[in-house]
């Protein structure tokens, strides 16, 4: 009876470990980004030519204008639930969104609630990263 429970002591760090690495390996790694620069960054874009909003990161935001162009904002700081929440709001005060503006993040959980207000970057024209390099 002791040498089974010596043994099962013994295997024990084995087996967990046996059982978490296929948790491990199934979380996804964060995806590369298949954008790259194309131009020189702009102060300001235009709100009637926004079509959709990416979340790239705490600190970046993808915004795809008509015609499939794409404009990349660093913020200058990372913004506080951007990344978890996923979801944001903009309050510009004429028909573009500057570099001058800010986003406010939308906090998600127990229903819709205003979340961090951060101040936005340049935005960046970018292109899809030629594949075969």
């Amino acid at each position: 009876m002791i040498r089974t429970l010596v043994a099962l002591f013994a295997a024990a760090p084995l087996m967990a470990a046996a059982f978490a690495t296929p948790l491990l390996a199934a979380v996804p790694a964060k995806p590369q980004s298949s954008l790259v620069p194309s131009g020189d960054p702009v102060n300001c874009i235009s709100l009637s030519n926004i079509r959709s909003t990416k979340v790239v990161d705490g600190s970046t935001v993808d915004f795809t204008m008509n015609g499939n162009r794409v404009f990349r904002n660093h913020l200058p700081n990372a913004c506080p639930g951007l990344s978890f929440d996923q979801s944001f709001a903009y309050a510009p005060t004429n028909n573009q969104l500057c570099s001058v503006d800010t986003i406010t993040v939308i906090r998600q959980g127990g229903g819709p609630m205003r979340g961090a207000t951060c101040g936005l970057g340049q935005f960046t024209p970018m292109k899809k990263a030629d594949s075969s390099q």
